[in-house]
């Protein structure tokens, strides 16, 4: 019976590492193939607009600017959306899909008779209002994509490995350092060679190649579905930072209890916010455990009264280091 249990237990341990390996080739195999898709398109776009578009180095120059910052910024829309309502897979996938149909749309803008600006020479192109119209439709179409993509993907595949678990907590070390290498693979490979194909085969391949790529990154993602471990969305993480604030006005003279037993929080093992567990009570910002004393309110409010997760969240959330991440996307978007 012993020997069983083990054999059993051996194989359930092979299967998850396969599964883990898996993973691990399809989650970097996408990013590799995305981040190539991306750059291979943005490193030389203000050369396209200019010889392309025929427009003047400072409109083009101001046009990349503009879109570099609107795909900067739509990653606070794509993380609000799958923590609050889609869930990180279906946010990646339906973003990518997206992504997908901007990158298909701009090769054909400048690969398809109609659609691609007339040109006389070789840098002697003139592109009409439709054919400049359909070239940024299809580049913010790419900017909504790429919002929906970036703020997913690193935090989605921690979310495959069990910090409780050892060997996974190991594994989870190496699939970033294989993330991170296939995303600096895929920038490398556009910074260099898409460059190159763009200037000197043209601008149809220079864009047809990274779409194919995308939609390999696609296909590879949906690959991998039956493999991946998702978590439920948890809710608008806006409504319990206003909760915090709300609450912190209305309990401002309350005090703070010594024991940490007299704050609220609920009863179960797990946390009440879908998909998150419990975060441990900290001394940082100790006048804001105001908002969870309970000791004082016979009727609860949830505008009175915080649970120590929600109180959790906001401080971190007023962290500098956030709060820097959140400069840093508003700055690169203006």
């Amino acid at each position: 019976m012993e020997e069983d249990d083990r054999i059993q237990k051996m194989g359930q341990s092979i299967s998850k590492e396969i599964q883990l390996i898996e993973f691990q080739l399809s989650s970097t195999g996408n990013e590799c193939c995305e981040r190539l898709a991306y750059y291979g398109m943005s490193s030389n776009l203000v050369l396209y607009f200019k010889n392309r578009l025929h427009q003047h180095s400072a409109t083009a120059s101001n046009n990349v600017l503009n879109w570099s910052g609107t795909c900067y910024i739509t990653p606070l829309i794509g993380a609000f959306v799958a923590d609050a309502y889609l869930g990180r897979y279906w946010t990646i996938a339906s973003f990518s899909i997206i992504y997908v149909i901007g990158m298909t749309l701009l090769t054909l803008s400048a690969s398809v008779t109609g659609l691609k600006p007339t040109c006389s020479g070789k840098e002697n192109c003139h592109a009409t209002d439709t054919q400049a119209a359909v070239c940024f439709l299809a580049l913010y179409l790419i900017a909504l994509g790429t919002g929906g993509i970036k703020p997913c993907v690193s935090s989605y595949g921690a979310d495959q490995f069990d910090d409780n678990d050892e060997a996974e907590k190991k594994r989870k070390s190496s699939f970033f350092n294989w993330f991170y290498f296939s995303i600096n693979i895929g920038a490398l490979i556009a910074s260099s060679v898409l460059v190159w194909i763009q200037e000197n085969v043209g601008w149809g391949w220079g864009f047809g190649i990274p779409a194919v790529a995308m939609a390999i990154a696609v296909v590879s993602f949906f690959s991998g579905t039956r493999l991946y471990r998702n978590q439920t969305p948890g809710g608008s993480p806006l409504t319990r930072i206003c909760q915090v604030v709300v609450a912190s006005l209305r309990k401002r003279n309350a005090e703070v209890p010594d024991d940490k037993s007299l704050l609220y929080e609920t009863a179960d093992a797990e946390s009440a916010i879908k998909g998150s567990r419990k975060l441990d009570h900290t001394k940082d910002f100790r006048l804001a455990s105001s908002l969870v004393n309970e000791s004082k309110f016979v009727r609860i409010k949830r505008s009175v009264l915080c649970t120590l997760m929600a109180l959790s969240q906001g401080r971190k959330t007023s962290n500098p280091p956030g709060w820097a991440n959140l400069r840093r996307n508003i700055c690169l978007s203006l």
